[in-house]
């Protein structure tokens, strides 16, 4: 047996050595041999050395991030069981070179025999278990072959099952893409989860994965631990396209690049160890947890067969080094990024208000943050606990204020930063290590004003506490692109402290909530770009009480009828936002995809990149989680009631049972589809009250924008009344302006006025439309004649328009009220009649106020302070 340094060999083994003295015949005070320790040592028992567990996107040891910095081995020439014919020697000096050049991790394609478990563990490798089953063929079309499957999983999680060595266990590993379309994906997902649970059963606390590839990246299995992919790209650019695409994929999984490399016999050896460089340092930056090259050795067999005709191998088949190795060791020695990189300066603004009992544990991760030139700047906005003693005890600057609010204290940490880069996160939570150091290289690499990452609930939440991270109306990010953001929470967001001063800072008024949004649209509107990076991550606290929960929302009801009525263009007659990107992470962002869900296959199924599509989550599938579904309800309730009196209203009976089965089957779905922590026997009662949160947010939502004007029945802008009839003006100009210039400055124009304007689409006959109400509008349009020397003729044409919720209304009223009549009930009849005037004179009302807000402006265009309007004089007015 060969010799094996004891500096090696991982600490797990070494403690308690002495204990074992006895058993082994070694003299007292002396270390037994490590082949003794291993022989002593019971299977997954007395193990000092915690196993690697998931937190968020990356991997743990304990309380050590754990990169994964990889190489796969074989399959080797052996029966089908595994490398039964593998020599220990050879696996020996394996394993001792991959360790000695800086690798920490395995992939095995087969199931490790207990020998090799240990040799793995002696060398401080970690061991990615493959287990292998006949998933080339239609495997679901046979009972007994599925059966036999996933027999032989339990069996081979139960051959080493809590081995210090084993890093996770691999279920399946791309089952070809032909064979997912045969069987349809969900059967193939269903299969994979059985499997899955079929691993956990035999132990509870490995990792299992399944390892998938661009070909059927549209399999959907949120059960996976950690979300792995093999890909072979020889574009630097399309490879760092394609990691964004599968971090969002993940989510707040940890993504593990499975197999990446180059084949060195078609491209050389210089070329191989370039693009293995930058493979591992892309995967590194783009926040994965880890790479696996394939593979150590140009060696390897396929269905027993020696493949002779690729060189993939960082080593010769003979193990002799290629140029590919010394790349990969550094490559990996530097991960996640070069130790050259530069470093802005960075000011971490962390504002609290009273928020001791989470405070300590944010600024000490802030003390262990990996990065060489930062400060924390905490803004005390008027706590009256222990924050500023807590602050004492750590190295950061306290600013004490009176109480004004988020968006000043923010303001306040601003005014304070000395850093090129200001990043704000809130008291209750907590930073990875190196979350300054993915926030940096996102800055210094592109053009984007500000960044934000991901905030998962820490692994240590429980109860309560995972509900509400599952419930809506969490801090999510919404992305426009895989890497460009519409909206990065507050909680995790970075800025250029240069672009930050360019809008002012944040809005005081802000004073809870809403800041983030605000300060994204501010940003946006004015040209600059908001980015995303999914290893940019912190840990952040959810309320742990229902109350505590509920008076949030409440608050964030609130904040957003202030933000409708700064940015009433962004928001839709009913009161939502129209986001124009995607919304991630948990919560109502788990309700994506669905039945309307398509998948891309290529032509006869043979597309390389097979992505799964689908269109916004649209208004039906939205409107059980709006708040004001429960005003549906209630009115429904009512009409039900008169039923009583009018039995034609009892038709409203049934909508009031689909109105509430639609809430119901909504909160349902989202209990069903949450993601918990911890034991299963507690998953039900933590899954019924999700459900539960699903059913007040609404209310929660709906008491504060009522409360604060963000009603239904709102108008904004100026008052005034003009006939709601199509008129036209003409307006002479001695200077050329383009007809958008034009447009601009009636829409800024009309802003200033508290107006709702919204620009026409690219397929609308219309340039502006002005919003009187919910139910009424007056649309816009602009045409330009060309007189010679610049001077110009300017058209405009307005006229009302009603808008679809006012037809929609009128039709029920209308239908009604025709019922009522032909059933001869007057009583009926006469309030349906009086309720039809009284919303057609809602709808001429507004439809006036907005003419007479389009009118008043082009009447007087010299008051405007829009510039293009200044120029402009009335000629007539039809």
């Amino acid at each position: 047996m060969q010799p094996v340094n004891l500096s090696q060999v991982p600490a797990f083994y070494l403690q308690g050595a002495k204990r074992l003295t006895t058993e082994v015949g070694s003299q007292e005070g002396e270390l037994p041999s490590v082949t003794a320790i291993v022989a002593c040592s019971p299977r997954g028992q007395g193990q000092a050395e915690p196993r690697p567990s998931v937190k968020g996107k990356f991997l743990f040891l304990g309380d050590e991030k754990l990169p994964l910095k990889g190489v796969t081995y074989g399959p080797f020439g052996g029966d089908d069981e595994g490398a039964a014919e593998l020599d220990p020697e050879l696996v020996e000096r394996d394993f001792g070179e991959m360790a000695a050049n800086g690798l920490n991790a395995v992939r095995l394609y087969t199931v490790p025999p207990r020998w090799m478990l240990d040799t793995a563990a002696r060398h401080g490798l970690r061991l990615m278990v493959g287990i292998p089953w006949e998933q080339h063929i239609a495997f679901l079309d046979d009972r007994r072959r599925r059966a036999s499957i996933e027999r032989r999983v339990a069996e081979a999680v139960r051959s080493c099952a809590s081995h210090p060595a084993v890093l996770c266990f691999a279920i399946g590993n791309e089952i070809p893409a032909s064979i997912v379309r045969w069987h349809g994906r969900r059967r193939i997902e269903r299969f994979l989860h059985r499997l899955y649970r079929a691993a956990k059963a035999e132990d509870p606390e490995a990792l299992v994965t399944y390892i998938n590839y661009p070909s059927t990246e549209y399999l959907r299995l949120p059960f996976v631990d950690l979300v792995c992919f093999n890909v072979y790209l020889e574009s630097r650019d399309r490879l760092e396209a394609y990691l964004a695409r599968l971090q969002n994929l993940a989510d707040e999984r940890p993504l593990i690049m499975a197999e990446i490399g180059l084949d060195s016999r078609r491209h050389g050896h210089e070329k191989q160890a370039e693009t293995i460089d930058w493979q591992i340092r892309l995967s590194g930056a783009a926040g994965c947890a880890g790479a696996f090259v394939f593979s150590w050795t140009d060696e390897w067999h396929r269905g027993g067969r020696e493949i002779d005709d690729w060189d993939f191998g960082l080593t010769t088949r003979d193990r002799t080094p290629k140029p590919a190795l010394a790349a990969a060791s550094s490559a990996f020695a530097e991960v996640p990024f070069p130790l050259g990189m530069r470093c802005p300066r960075v000011s971490v603004v962390v504002c609290t208000y009273n928020g001791a009992a989470t405070l300590a544990d944010c600024l000490d991760g802030m003390q262990k943050l990996h990065y060489p030139d930062y400060e924390v700047i905490v803004v005390s906005d008027g706590s009256t606990d222990a924050v500023p003693q807590i602050a004492s005890e750590y190295d950061v600057r306290l600013v004490e204020t009176e109480n004004r609010g988020l968006g000043s204290a923010r303001n306040i940490g601003l005014r304070a930063a000395t850093g090129e880069i200001v990043a704000y996160t809130d008291d209750d939570t907590r930073p990875d290590v190196d979350w300054l150091k993915y926030l940096a290289h996102t800055f210094t690499t592109t053009e984007y004003a500000a960044v934000g990452g991901p905030n998962p609930i820490p692994p240590y939440a429980r109860g309560v506490e995972q509900c509400v991270s599952n419930a809506p109306g969490g801090p999510t990010h919404v992305l426009l692109t895989d890497r460009d953001a519409e909206h990065i929470p507050g909680c995790n967001m970075a800025f250029r402290k240069s672009a930050l001063e360019a809008v002012g800072g944040f809005d005081p008024q802000f004073r809870i909530a809403g800041d983030d949004v605000d300060i994204c649209w501010q940003l946006l509107d004015r040209g600059f770009k908001l980015g995303f990076n999914p290893g940019a991550v912190v840990w952040h606290r959810r309320r742990r009480r229902v109350r505590s929960y509920y008076k949030q929302q409440r608050g964030y009801g609130r904040a957003e009828a202030m933000l409708e009525r700064k940015w009433p263009e962004k928001y839709s007659p009913a009161g939502h936002v129209s986001w124009g990107g995607r919304l991630y992470g948990n919560g109502s962002a788990q309700h994506r995809g669905g039945w309307r869900w398509r998948i891309y296959y290529g032509g006869w199924g043979t597309g390389l990149f097979q992505s799964i599509y689908g269109p916004r989550r649209g208004l039906l599938e939205s409107l059980p989680l709006m708040p004001e579904w429960y005003l549906v309800i209630l009115v429904l309730a009512a009409l039900s009631a008169a039923g009583a009196l009018w039995a034609p209203l009892l038709l409203a009976l049934p909508l009031l049972g689909v109105a509430v089965a639609a809430l119901l089957f909504d909160g349902a779905l989202g209990g069903a589809r949450a993601v918990f922590q911890g034991a299963r026997r507690t998953q039900l009662r933590l899954r019924v009250l999700t459900a539960m949160l699903y059913f007040l947010q609404p209310i929660a939502r709906l008491q504060g924008r009522l409360r604060y004007g963000l009603t239904p029945w709102r108008r904004r802008g100026p008052p005034g009344f003009r006939l709601p009839a199509p008129r036209r003006a003409a307006l002479w100009s001695e200077h050329w302006h383009a007809v958008e210039d034009y447009l601009r400055g009636i829409c800024e124009s009309l802003k200033q006025e508290g107006s709702v304007v919204i620009s026409g689409g690219d397929w609308d006959r219309w340039d502006l439309k002005v919003r009187g109400g919910s139910l009424g509008a007056a649309k816009l349009l602009v045409a330009t004649e060309e007189h010679g020397d610049g001077r110009q003729l300017i058209r405009v044409a307005w006229w009302p328009s009603v808008t679809r919720a006012a037809l929609g209304l009128g039709g029920v009223v209308a239908g009604l009220e025709l019922v009522a009549f032909v059933g001869q009930a007057w009583s009926a009849t006469t309030v349906l009649a009086a309720v039809a005037l009284l919303l057609v004179l809602r709808v001429i009302y507004e439809c006036a106020a907005a003419a007479a807000i389009i009118g008043r402006l082009l009447d007087r265009p010299g008051d405007s302070s829009a510039e293009a309007l200044r120029e402009l004089a009335p000629l007539n007015d039809h």
